[in-house]
């Protein structure tokens, strides 16, 4: 798995450049958290942490449950801030982050900042396996079982045509600044397909909804654990087996890639000084380990029952404290 390791990364990598707006107990507005201490840093007397949360909802489910136990069961301030993945692991070596509750695999990060520099720790598997594919409807897939292998999905280009595709298939992807494989295999595959952006995970998740309310076809990146399986049921098309050598080359040149993605233990990461120093709150978050089940039932919560996080997330705690207990230290 150590090859595999440097290649597998979440392809849903924002630019670096790029920091989103915040999501914190204060308020939202544009900052850099590469230069920006959390609001709550250095009140009198206050317990803080400050949590990395990312844009799509999983990761949000992480961290309002967290959030909530370690207010409500600890007794600390908790700020969140939502930030590019890049970014949020230059926050997390400068401690202008305490940690990441879901990492999908940044290597070169890992060994700037976990081997050589030293300013960031392992916090242990979230207990949720990730993986991103290519997937169709369950209606479709039902009819056209051939769908479901790649060497046929020029066979269906045109069923797969939209408006936005330019006389191709569309293949629809999520916001146009994440980092996927999609541009590197449809080139490699020779498949002739467009890639539509939708904008983002909310608009990809509002377009495959009126695919399906209409029945319609339609070949989509997407990526599991995520709620909306239970809603829309998809089959992932296979793709060109994953091995470590396509790996190896795909970290050298990402243009050359021409397997399937890998799949991914998600990981936690914490502040060096923080998880020596963090006391309660850093054991806590070391601790937290949860099923994609967990996970997709407070994201469901929030994105499609339009539970606001924290509310999603009491809802959870008060109905498995079998779960969260075991993560009080």
């Amino acid at each position: 798995m150590a090859t595999a390791r440097t290649y597998r990364r979440r392809r849903l990598l924002m630019a670096a450049a790029g920091v989103t707006a915040l999501l914190t107990a204060t308020g939202c507005g544009a900052a850099d958290m590469t230069k920006q201490s959390s609001p709550y840093a250095n009140v009198g007397g206050a317990k803080s942490v400050t949590l990395s949360v990312q844009s799509w909802v999983g990761a949000q489910s992480n961290v309002a449950v967290a959030q909530y136990l370690l207010e409500h069961e600890l007794g600390y301030r908790v700020d969140t801030v939502q930030v590019d993945e890049i970014p949020a692991w230059d926050a997390l070596s400068q401690g202008r982050v305490d940690a990441i509750l879901e990492d999908w695999g940044h290597p070169e990060q890992e060994q700037r900042y976990v081997k050589d520099k030293k300013l960031i720790v392992p916090g242990g598997g979230l207990g949720v396996t990730g993986h991103i594919g290519w997937w169709v409807p369950k209606y479709f897939a039902e009819k056209h079982p051939d769908v479901l292998n790649w060497k046929n999905l020029n066979k269906y280009a045109k069923t797969f045509k939209t408006a936005e595709s330019g006389g191709k298939g569309q293949l629809l992807d999520g916001s146009p600044s994440y980092v996927t494989n999609d541009k590197a295999l449809v080139k490699n595959l020779k498949l002739n397909y467009q890639i539509v952006f939708s904008g983002s995970e909310a608009a990809q998740i509002t377009q495959i909804k009126q695919f399906a309310k209409a029945k319609k076809p339609f070949l989509s990146y997407w990526y599991e654990p995520q709620w909306l399986f239970n809603q829309v049921p998809m089959v992932e098309v296979k793709l060109p087996k994953y091995t470590d050598k396509c790996a190896a080359e795909g970290t050298k040149d990402p243009e050359s890639i021409d397997c399937a993605y890998p799949t991914t233990p998600l990981q936690k990461y914490l502040n060096a000084d923080f998880s020596k120093k963090g006391g309660k709150a850093a054991a806590f978050l070391k601790k937290f380990h949860w099923t994609k089940k967990d996970q997709n039932e407070v994201s469901e919560l929030i994105a499609s029952k339009g539970m606001s996080a924290q509310d999603a997330a009491k809802k959870w705690v008060e109905a498995h404290p079998d779960v969260w207990k075991k993560w009080l230290p």
